[in-house]
């Protein structure tokens, strides 16, 4: 979509919170309100079965209806879920997707938004991974029954499936051909060793891709880090992920 030069461009915002994971909305939302792209226009597509959603009545929040899909479906199916809006996304300049358990704890502006170089997406290097060299310990999917499958010996990088983004025409092609690929997958018995985010790394393997660095997905549990953007809280502070697994409002 093309805006004209005095019109703030707009961003998409994906996020998902059925069952329990609820209880993390208002804290992303209140962060990346303050701290999140602050000369762009942000609008909040919220995928819930929680009926009190905060903030639910602000004019840049769309709740989506959703209910809860069970383990791994919660998070396998993500990109299925998001095909259901694609006309309403298709007026954006740019789209995002924030795992639950995300604050953004520092001003965070232009500097994660791809460009043409980039291919239009951008993804989050896995902080686990951040510093290994040897790719054969990335834990790609290595079952070439899977559509997720990489060979060993290939692949430059391990990406986070938490955080993830693009200009609105590559991030559309990148929702319709994952969620294609795992429901193809899922056909043939096949879900891949880490769901999503291995199909998130195939998609990705010889692609131009906007790296962010952890400093834009900083674990809770790796301690505090004075430089860092966006912090992923530690789920365990909130019953661990069996608890925010098990569903109940």
């Amino acid at each position: 979509m093309e805006n004209l030069d005095n019109e703030k461009r707009k961003i998409a915002i994906l996020y998902i919170c059925t069952g329990k994971y609820y209880i993390f909305w208002e804290g992303f939302y209140s962060s990346a309100e303050k701290n999140l792209l602050q000369d762009y226009e942000k609008e909040y597509f919220v995928f819930t079965d929680y009926r009190a959603l905060p903030c639910r009545e602000n004019s840049n929040v769309h709740v989506v209806p959703q209910e809860k899909l069970g383990w791994p479906n919660d998070t396998l199916m993500r990109y299925h879920l998001f095909r259901k809006i694609e006309q309403k996304l298709d007026k954006f300049d740019y789209i995002f997707f924030f795992n639950a358990n995300i604050l953004i704890v520092a001003p965070v502006g232009e500097e994660i938004l791809p460009n043409e170089r980039d291919g239009g997406l951008c993804a989050l290097w896995h902080p686990i991974y951040y510093k290994e060299t040897d790719n054969k310990k990335y834990n790609y999917e290595r079952n070439q029954k899977s559509l997720a499958y990489i060979p060993i010996g290939e692949g430059r990088r391990y990406y986070a499936g938490g955080l993830n983004g693009g200009t609105t025409r590559e991030y559309l092609e990148l929702i319709r051909q994952l969620a294609e690929n795992i429901e193809r997958d899922k056909e043939n018995n096949m879900i891949a060793v880490h769901h999503d985010e291995s199909h998130l790394n195939r998609y990705l393997l010889n692609r131009p891709v906007h790296v962010l660095s952890p400093l834009y997905g900083w674990p809770e549990e790796l301690g505090p880090n004075q430089q860092m953007k966006i912090l992923i809280e530690n789920k365990m502070k909130y019953g661990g992920h069996e608890a925010l697994r098990s569903g109940g409002l």
